[in-house]
């Protein structure tokens, strides 16, 4: 398979990246970094990017970023910022990429935990992982050419835990091998229109 991996710079990007080499060609992207750049919070990034490298197996998103702030201090600027970059850049990659993915491909896009059981500070990130859900169910309704679109919702995961405990208490941190098999299952198994939830 050819894949692209947006965000594989990244720390669950690395490991998806790893496993992923050993028997494909993998492509990395990043905002600033990797073998091509692109920025999911622009179409244009995203088009050009695409154009580049011509038609492909599978896309996988693990980009995207939403601000984190006690509720009373966002701002609608704040706001924007996921609905930029994790919302519509998730929604325009499927937009624009669904051409440049071949027949039966996937396209996997990246929420996490906070659509379901959010935390203090995560108003902006647990309504745009909610909203990526809603896309991804609905879109597959309609998407064309038998491509597969789901999203990998996963928990605090144990390479990021300390960085991320004190928000999380009481969470167990998901064991990379767990998160990697999630990226696994969205690519190359046969579901659609999937919210593939790793919690723990």
């Amino acid at each position: 398979m050819k894949l692209l991996i947006i965000g594989g710079n990244g720390t669950i990007g690395k490991r998806v990246v790893a496993h992923y080499s050993k028997d494909h060609e993998v492509i990395v992207a990043g905002r600033y970094s990797g073998d091509v750049t692109l920025d999911i919070a622009q179409s244009a990034s995203i088009q050009k990017a695409l154009e580049k490298l011509g038609t492909l197996d599978a896309i996988i998103c693990i980009a995207g970023e939403s601000k984190w702030a006690d509720f009373t201090e966002l701002t609608e600027e704040d706001y924007d910022i996921g609905l930029k970059s994790k919302l519509m850049g998730q929604v325009n990659l499927v937009r624009i990429g669904k051409d440049y993915v071949n027949p039966n491909g996937s396209i996997t896009l990246s929420t996490g935990i906070l659509a379901d059981d959010p935390v203090p500070k995560t108003t902006s990130a647990a309504m745009v992982n909610g909203g990526i859900h809603s896309f991804v169910q609905a879109v597959a309704l309609e998407i064309e050419r038998g491509i597969r679109v789901n999203a990998v919702s996963l928990g605090v995961v144990e390479d990021a835990y300390e960085k991320y405990r004190d928000y999380f208490p009481g969470h167990n941190p998901v064991p990379m091998t767990k998160v990697v098999n999630a990226y696994i299952r969205s690519v190359q198994g046969r579901g659609n229109g999937e919210i593939i939830r790793t919690y723990e």
